[in-house]
């Protein structure tokens, strides 16, 4: 069992793949935040690992890859577009609503 004030969490995938990330990139997600607040009394809060029912490996990676992206380019004007496969973009847009992102 993972502190709770742990500086990485671990996101999982329906099937299975997990995700190590520094705790402030994960909590880009207002669910996520939610889940991993030690006021919150979750599991995820004590644990610091977080299983995403609704989501795949191939949209959690990719969400992963925008919380780093996002992060990266927080405080910058003129961001470049991030590369999206037009195949994931209707899986992305109901992972960002279900993340709160």
């Amino acid at each position: 069992m993972a502190d709770s004030t742990s500086e990485y969490v671990t996101l999982v995938s329906c099937d299975g793949f997990e995700f190590i990330l520094p705790r402030s990139t994960a909590c880009i997600s207002g669910t996520i935040r939610r889940m991993l607040d030690p006021a919150s009394k979750f599991s995820e809060a004590l644990t610091g690992r977080c299983v995403l029912e609704t989501l795949t490996g191939v949209v959690l990676e990719k969400v992963c890859e925008y919380f780093f992206y996002n992060e990266k380019h927080k405080d910058q004007a003129n961001v470049p577009d991030m590369d999206i496969p037009p195949e994931l973009c209707l899986e992305l847009l109901m992972a960002a609503d279900y993340l709160d992102t």
